[in-house]
């Protein structure tokens, strides 16, 4: 069917290189299969599949342009029965009601070889709990190649806690996920990249993912359902991020998460045409009761005020106004706590109602 169809190629083509160096990289794989077609993509960094229901008169594989199939078949009506047929090994006849296309390809034997899900997952999640645990942490990863270590989420392993940890050279975000059965200790550091795919992939559902680490340790499979999703691992030692992860606070606050967010924004606009540097002021002398929130540059200066429950010491520190605001919009969080241990000191977000959360963002230094 057509929207069957449609759905799974515009799932694999997010995997398709846009500058692929090979060309059989720009195509998908379409392979006869239990009853329906496999369609796979790679670019090589990840890769993916989906099974797509179907009936099967003879067995067959081949790979055509992503692209060009997938905006074909999505221009076709919807409830369209979608016929496929090989009329040679390098052309394909797609033909829907009175619509006829035919695409040349490329022999499926050069397409490189994607590791399958096989039958034994190493240990499950759920995809509800994990899209959320992958929401609030891999916007933290480097997108700066200089260091790829740090283009990668560090993904631990131990018993039946999954713990990911992404960092760049400003931010570190921590998140621990429970899993659905016990696994042993091990760590692999998946690319960012790979994870934001495969949340477009995830349910907000409680059904679990399978999550199936490649005997040789070069290669995760993540199963959702009729999907499956590979990656490639990073090789390379993850900074000790634990070591910077403060352990106490001179000033705490509990602040709603929405009217911090909205602060943020709005002294962004003003700060984004200077050096896009924000400053909190927890506990002023003019505001007690609240945290300041303030933008300076040529253009002009903005100023709000969020209430707050403040403990300890008064202070005034300064962030980048875009990491402020990619973590705050990206928990879901009511309530936060905001902990400082000075000016200097790097700041700690977290969410009031979920301790398997910390966000530590580095403060900037200003001549002030």
């Amino acid at each position: 069917m057509q929207e069957n169809l449609a759905r799974g190629l515009s799932l694999v083509s997010r995997a398709v290189s846009s500058r692929a160096t090979l060309p059989v990289l720009a195509n998908v794989l379409l392979k006869t299969q239990d009853g329906g077609i496999r369609l796979t993509a790679t670019n090589l960094e990840i890769g993916i599949s989906v099974w797509v229901p179907g009936k099967i008169e003879t067995e067959g594989t081949m790979t055509v342009p992503a692209r060009l199939i997938t905006d074909v078949v999505g221009g076709l009506p919807a409830g369209e029965r979608v016929d496929l047929e090989m009329e040679s090994d390098d052309t394909l006849l797609i033909h829907a009601g009175s619509y006829r296309t035919r695409l040349r390809g490329i022999d499926a034997e050069e397409f490189p070889v994607i590791p399958g899900a096989g039958d034994q997952p190493t240990t499950q999640v759920s995809q509800k709990g994990l899209k959320r645990a992958l929401s609030e942490v891999t916007f933290a990863a480097a997108s700066d190649e200089t260091r790829p270590i740090l283009t990668g989420v560090l993904t631990q392993f131990s018993g039946e806690v999954l713990t990911l940890a992404a960092a760049d050279n400003y931010r570190i975000a921590v998140k621990t996920v429970e899993l659905m059965n016990a696994v042993e200790e091990t760590s692999v550091v998946i690319p960012a990249r790979s994870y934001t795919e495969l949340m477009r992939v995830l349910g907000d559902t409680d059904d679990p993912v399978d999550i199936i680490l490649a005997q040789a340790k070069s290669q995760v499979i993540f199963k959702v359902d009729t999907t499956e999703v590979v990656s490639r691992l990073i090789d390379g030692q993850f900074p000790n991020y634990q070591s910077v992860l403060p352990t106490s606070h001179s000033t705490r606050a509990l602040v709603d998460r929405d009217e911090l967010l909205k602060a943020v924004r709005l002294t962004a606009l003003i700060a984004s045409s200077s050096a896009n540097v924000v400053r909190l002021g927890f506990g002023e002398e003019d505001h007690p009761g609240s945290i300041a929130v303030n933008a300076k540059a040529d253009i002009g200066d903005a100023e709000g005020q969020v209430e707050a429950q403040l403990e300890g010491d008064p202070v005034t520190i300064a962030f980048n106004a875009r990491y402020m605001v990619e973590a705050l919009q990206n928990m879901e969080a009511e309530q936060l706590a905001v902990e400082l241990s000075g000016p200097l000191a790097p700041g700690v977000l977290k969410p009031v109602d979920d301790p398997a959360y910390v966000h530590v963002i580095m403060p900037v230094r200003t001549p002030s």
